[in-house]
């Protein structure tokens, strides 16, 4: 799998905001890289 280097900024901004919006054309891997944060991060 190609390393994410947005993975960490993710993770702060979710520190800072309950939520975080991810952008951007299809197929660019949005869902891949919000699942990846899921499964690190603890969730409500």
């Amino acid at each position: 799998m190609i390393k994410r280097q947005l993975i960490n900024t993710i993770r702060k901004a979710l520190m800072r905001s309950p939520s975080v919006a991810l952008i951007g054309p299809r197929q660019v891997g949005k869902t891949t890289i919000a699942l990846d944060v899921a499964e690190t991060m603890p969730s409500a």
